[in-house]
């Protein structure tokens, strides 16, 4: 078949897929160069700032791209401005913690202009939406600093009301610092809860056996467990608390201050977008970054994962294998103070963006760039660390054979997005593990999907047609009404052997193509634990650069383009991909699907594309009542049913006491309740044996130990869904 390079993910809470790309249309100009921001912004006379010029050719760029090549193939009027304009004020204040119900009043005439002003080249919302909330931010700044200078009454019999939706925005400045007052103190209560008491006995549990070696004597009583830390009092715990808060706090409204033009125009323009669809959406040029990381699973740099703490930013975790990770001096906790790139001086990053930083800290393979950095004794390191291609194998295709009591030699593939790019992509790599686990002889394979949001969209077909001889996979349908079908051409397989393939609500776009074709062609049990995501729409990456040919960097817009459809005709849209074998949902209490997405795009039909079933003998029927049968018996999937049950009755209570002897009952009785029914799945007794087709290698004298495959293998032998799955494989092929 033809190669599509054609995206397919989920990325936060916005899942994308693109197929085939539109044709570009000619690069315009306005005006020479750019039309003004508005009116008043900018006169023959005025030449544009270069923030005015880039906005302009922005709003341009993205309007157009919407109104011509979206699938809805709908102009921006006056009803999509203004509904975008209520979801631009819940992006700008989402927990209505900053804005005043005037500051949004005032904004409000942009409300039914919205359409016009986007249209001439005007981003005056976002600029005025963002002063506003810098204003605020600078009122709210030494409210929650004067909060937290001194002790707080937690003694008052109040509540705080957790939920944003039920919260109206405050009028006046006292009503603000109100609410304030009580998030703060939620906060101290949390950070001030004193620790679960640690047991004075440690008993053995039953049917342990002593250590090789060990020689109990008789009548010995069991040890003493080391007494635990004295707890604080509750005022010099709650001090401690506030200065810690304090200083978190100060870094965040430092950054808040310090806000790029860039991202108070995305803001704005994903508002416009996301009432197309949701899964439309403006990447600023960081963003598209870090978007093209996730679709290869590479990068060039130093191979640590970043985040803000208080002022500066902190090394959450090294990638193990990578640049930092091997050098050895960089340690997870470790706070980034300056960063000195090439051939330049050190540059303090205090209170920077955090796209800034990496933006810094990344760079070509074989360069070098130092950090200075202070540990967790106080000590302070200047460290200097040449930049590596950073392999993220986590986000590829892993492989294991799957073994057990009444079990043959099964093979498991596990595989968490469709990637490609850099020499690899998943289709392939799959193929790879197929055929090794044919030469172990496995009697059947599992796909795992869960958790896949999608990928590159030819690997989906791919992929499909390693266990399909040859024909249609999905159907792709654009604005106009215009239908390609996307087919596996070559023929035969690569496995002939029984499929089982394991979705979950996060299952999403590429994994819902493979699912569902593979469902439609009885090529495959499909085992899960409710409906896939149902995104059944495409999107296609659009480089906004080029409309001001290359002048400037507007970053890319990831537009929604078309609509896929199975093989048989029904959109995947909304529905999903509904399982054969329906196994608990220990996700069940919470509701993730596109269903639940605003403005998301209809489901719809069409006609099937003929194709030849694969001749099986079970029947969905049958395989799901054996199955219930087991799960009936498994404590496990018990006790799935009953904390869903439990976090299910939770949803709606969302006031929560202030008082701490109050908060600290209400604490524990949410904790019992849960503890009650919450399965350890990771203390469980393994259900399943797991070899690993890679193992990990021995680490060489001095390395670090890399156990992140050892603690998967691990994992997987308890996943009681993975048990099952491995049942009803076997139940497949009686």
């Amino acid at each position: 078949m033809r190669r599509l390079r054609v995206l397919c993910a989920i990325f936060a809470v916005t899942i994308a897929c693109s197929g085939k790309r539109p044709a570009d249309p000619p690069a315009t100009t306005v005006g020479g160069a750019v039309a003004p921001a508005s009116p008043a912004a900018a006169t023959p006379s005025a030449p544009m700032s270069a923030d005015d010029a880039r906005d302009a050719a922005l709003a341009h760029a993205v309007v157009k791209r919407l109104e011509h090549d979206h699938l809805l193939q709908r102009a921006l009027d006056d009803q999509l401005g203004a509904a975008a304009f209520d979801q631009y004020l819940d992006r700008l204040d989402p927990d209505k913690m900053f804005l005043l119900a005037a500051d949004r009043e005032a904004l409000r005439p942009h409300r039914d202009r919205l359409d016009d002003e986007l249209r001439a080249g005007s981003l005056a919302l976002a600029r005025e939406g963002s002063a506003r909330f810098a204003a605020r931010v600078a009122v709210i700044e030494p409210m929650v600093a004067e909060l937290l200078a001194a002790p707080m009454n937690h003694d008052d019999a109040e509540t705080v009301e957790l939920d944003d939706a039920k919260l109206a925005p405050a009028t006046t400045d006292a009503e603000l610092r109100e609410r304030w007052r009580q998030r703060l103190e939620l906060e101290v209560l949390e950070r001030t809860a004193a620790p679960a008491k640690a047991s004075s006995t440690v008993t053995p549990p039953k049917g342990a056996k002593p250590p090789p070696g060990a020689k109990p004597r008789k009548g010995a009583k069991p040890a003493k467990a080391p007494a635990p830390p004295p707890t604080a009092p509750f005022a010099e715990r709650e001090a401690k608390a506030r200065a810690a808060m304090a200083t978190a706090y100060a870094g965040r409204f430092a950054r808040l201050k310090t806000a790029r033009p860039i991202d108070a125009d995305a803001t704005l323009l994903n508002a416009v977008a996301s009432i197309y669809d949701p899964h439309t959406d403006y990447l600023p040029p960081s963003d598209k970054a870090n978007f093209d990381i996730a679709m290869t699973g590479q990068l060039e740099g130093i191979g640590a994962v970043l985040r803000e703490q208080d002022h500066y930013v902190e090394v959450s975790e090294l990638v193990p294998g990578g640049a930092a990770w091997r050098q050895g001096q960089l340690t997870a906790g470790d706070l980034i103070l300056a960063v000195t790139p090439p051939g330049a001086d050190a540059v303090d990053i205090a209170d920077m963006n955090i796209d800034d930083v990496v933006k810094m800290i990344r760079g070509p393979k074989g360069t070098a760039v130092g950090l200075k950095v202070r540990k967790a004794t106080g000590d302070e390191q200047q460290v200097e660390i040449v930049r590596d291609v950073v392999v993220l194998e986590a986000s590829y295709a892993r492989g294991a054979i799957v073994t057990g009591k009444g079990l043959p030699k099964l093979g498991y593939i596990y595989l968490p997005s469709f990637y490609g790019g850099n020499g690899r992509d998943a289709a392939t790599d799959v193929a790879a593990l197929v055929a090794r686990l044919g030469q172990q002889g496995v009697a059947g394979i599992i796909l795992d999907l869960r958790g896949n949001g999608g990928g590159l969209l030819d690997d989906a077909v791919d992929l499909t047609g390693l266990f399909i001889d040859h024909g249609p996979v999905v159907q792709v349908v654009d604005g106009t009404g215009d239908r390609e079908v996307l087919a596996d051409t070559t023929k035969g397989v690569a496995s002939d052997r029984p499929l089982v393939v394991m979705i979950d609500r996060f299952s999403a776009s590429a994994s819902e193509i493979v699912a569902g074709a593979l469902q439609d062609y009885r090529r495959a049990v499909i085992v899960g634990t409710s409906p896939t995501h149902g995104k059944g729409t495409v999107q296609s990456l659009i480089n906004l650069d080029r409309d001001t040919g290359g002048r400037l960097q507007l970053g890319s817009l990831k537009l929604t383009v078309q609509q896929f459809y199975r093989v048989d005709g029904d959109s995947t849209q909304l529905d999903g991909v509904s399982p054969d074998v329906t196994l608990p949902d220990p996700n069940a209490y919470v509701d993730t699907s596109e269903r639940s997405l605003p403005h998301a795009i209809a489901a719809s039909h069409i006609q099937p594309a003929p194709h030849d079933d694969w001749a099986v003998t079970w029947t969905a029927a049958d395989l799901a009542a054996r199955s219930a049968a087991r799960v009936a018996k498994q404590p496990l999937f018990a006790k799935v049913t009953a904390a869903v049950a439990v976090l299910k009755a939770r949803k709606d209570d969302t006031a929560v006491p202030l008082a701490r002897t109050a908060w600290e009952a209400y604490r524990a009785a949410r904790k019992a309740a849960l503890d009650d029914v919450m399965p350890d799945v990771a203390a469980a007794t393994p259900l399943v044996t797991v070899s690993l087709l890679d193992p990990p290698p021995e680490p060489k004298p001095g390395e670090r130990t890399d156990d992140r495959m050892t603690t998967w293998r691990d994992g997987l032998a308890r996943d009681p869904w993975l048990a099952e799955a491995a049942q009803i494989l076997v139940d497949s092929a009686r």
